[in-house]
């Protein structure tokens, strides 16, 4: 037989001619459609932004996100994972704060970055806290003040130690999402998070070790961190082989209000910052605290910083708000100008003085000196490299032999008190350290308005879920002594003091 001769019917062929030319485009659909959605999920680097600048001060980012951000889905998910490794339920029991409406705790910004939103910590986490008048009173919310409650190790511990342990995989973690979330796409539950999580898990592994010298240290407790043995491991410095008395740098948040009058004395003269003042340049300080946000030369966000910057140049604390002994205030008035005025200004917004800004040396303050020798001059030559190829390359950090007379503006909010945080009240800054509290509690946010300070009762107490911490002041870096003798008004008689402290309230 022969083959039929007749021609293939045209609708056979357009079809087939159809199927050819769909097979040539479908591959470049499934490209342009495929990478339209790459670039829709995850090119956008988008902070979440906060019209009011208390409110971006809280919750706004610095740009950490970008190189140390966590996933916010993870963020969520890893207090439900990994509660064996809280000391409480949630990060509020780490000492965070959280307001009614809000997701994120008080120093926690949202940024969307490659693909999903990321937080991480803002300056607010250390420079936010409360106060209640009571025990069974509300908290009240007070920004620019020392975040006294809050337990920056314990935050980083908790990390780390999930990450060790087995909980932190996608098995854990993706169906606890899920569950947070009430449903992820397909995409997120197979592709995103499992690689997020190993990505994440990798990082904090890395960084546990290279932060492993810390869990040699004595505990710090709420409120206070280890600022410039941070920085040396950014550096790369051998922790391990550092001298022991550089390893112990444990310090008290600050308070950081009135920033315009911390830019320069009534003399001219630059006010030396940081607890050792080792740097006279409000820029360079607030960059340097940045790292501690998460930030890097090129990803740190300059124009959020700089709206934090200027809202702090004039923002003041919050005055006492309980009544004043008036006439007893009065009679402490002098008694301060003769004792105090000369290293901490004229009053609690008047900053002038002739030692006020400047370094005292710590042969002549007395106080412990771990802090002052953790800070290198090895360190402050590597800073000096930071910012390279920048307009704002740091230039002013150096090494001092003490410690900076600091403004006394919101003193009421700044317990416990030296730059260590070894003393709990106004009224026991004032006794010679013999007398001085050997043992208290921190992280209490109920208020002793007697004595101006925090209440520092039973260690076996809770304050919102948060363990309060117990402060022993024989522990290496933790010492009370100094700031004390003649010069330093402990040697008045009780009446005096009591005068003394009625009249810092009105700071």
């Amino acid at each position: 037989m022969t083959a039929d001769p007749r021609p293939e019917p045209k609708p056979r062929r357009s079809l087939l001619r159809g199927l050819m030319r769909l097979l040539v485009v479908l591959p470049w659909l499934v490209i342009v459609l495929g990478g339209g959605y790459a670039a829709w999920r995850f090119l956008p680097d988008e902070a979440v932004v906060h019209a009011d600048v208390v409110d971006h001060f809280k919750y706004g980012s610095t740009g950490g996100e970008r190189e140390s951000g966590f996933p916010y889905w993870i963020w969520q998910a890893l207090p439900q994972v990994c509660p064996e490794h809280l000391p409480g339920k949630g990060y509020a029991s780490l000492g965070m704060i959280y307001e009614a409406g809000r997701d994120l705790p008080i120093g926690v910004s949202k940024r969307r970055h490659l693909g999903i939103d990321r937080v991480f910590l803002n300056c607010a986490a250390c420079h936010t806290s409360t106060v209640r008048e009571a025990p069974d009173a509300a908290p009240r919310v007070i920004t620019g003040m020392p975040a006294h409650r809050f337990d920056i190790r314990a935050f980083e511990t908790f990390f780390f130690n999930c990450a060790a342990g087995p909980k932190f995989s996608r098995d854990y973690i993706v169906p606890e999402i899920d569950r947070l979330a009430g449903g992820i796409s397909l995409i997120d539950r197979y592709l995103v998070y499992p690689v997020a999580i190993a990505l994440m898990r990798e990082r904090l592994l890395m960084l546990r070790g290279r932060f492993e010298f810390v869990f040699d240290q004595p505990e710090w407790g709420p409120g206070r961190v280890d600022t410039f043995n941070s920085a040396k491991v950014l550096f790369n410095f051998p922790m391990k082989q550092l001298p022991p008395h550089e390893l112990l740098g444990a310090s008290d948040f600050p308070s950081i209000w009135n920033q315009r009058k911390r830019f320069t004395r009534d003399d001219g003269q630059r006010m030396e910052l940081h607890w050792d003042g080792n740097n006279t340049h409000t820029e360079e300080r607030n960059k340097s605290a940045a790292f501690g946000t998460g930030t890097t030369p090129p990803t740190i966000d300059l124009a959020a910083i700089g709206r934090v910057e200027a809202w702090l140049l004039d923002v003041a604390p919050p005055p006492w708000p309980w009544p004043v002994d008036e006439a007893l205030a009065a009679r402490g008035a002098p008694l301060y100008a003769q004792y105090c005025a000369g290293c901490h200004g004229a009053n609690g917004q008047d900053f002038r003085g002739a030692a006020v800004g400047h370094v005292t040396p710590i042969a002549q303050i007395g106080t412990d000196r771990a802090r002052l020798d953790s800070y290198s001059r090895e360190l402050a030559v590597n800073q000096a490299t930071l910012y390279a190829g920048y307009p704002h390359r740091f230039q002013h950090f150096r090494k001092t032999q003490g410690y900076a007379n600091m403004p006394l503006d919101g003193i009421w909010l700044r317990a416990p008190y030296l730059h260590n945080g070894s003393v709990p009240t106004l009224r026991d800054l004032l006794e010679p350290a013999a007398l001085r509290p050997a043992r208290f509690a921190r992280g209490s946010d109920v208020y002793d308005p007697q004595r101006v300070g925090f209440a520092a009762g039973s260690a076996a107490e809770t304050t919102d879920g948060a363990p309060l911490f117990l402060f022993d002041t024989s522990v290496p870096g933790n010492g009370n002594a100094g700031h004390e003798g003649p010069s330093y008004g402990t040697d008045l008689p009780a009446t005096d003091k009591d005068a003394l402290v009625e009249y810092l309230k009105t700071f």
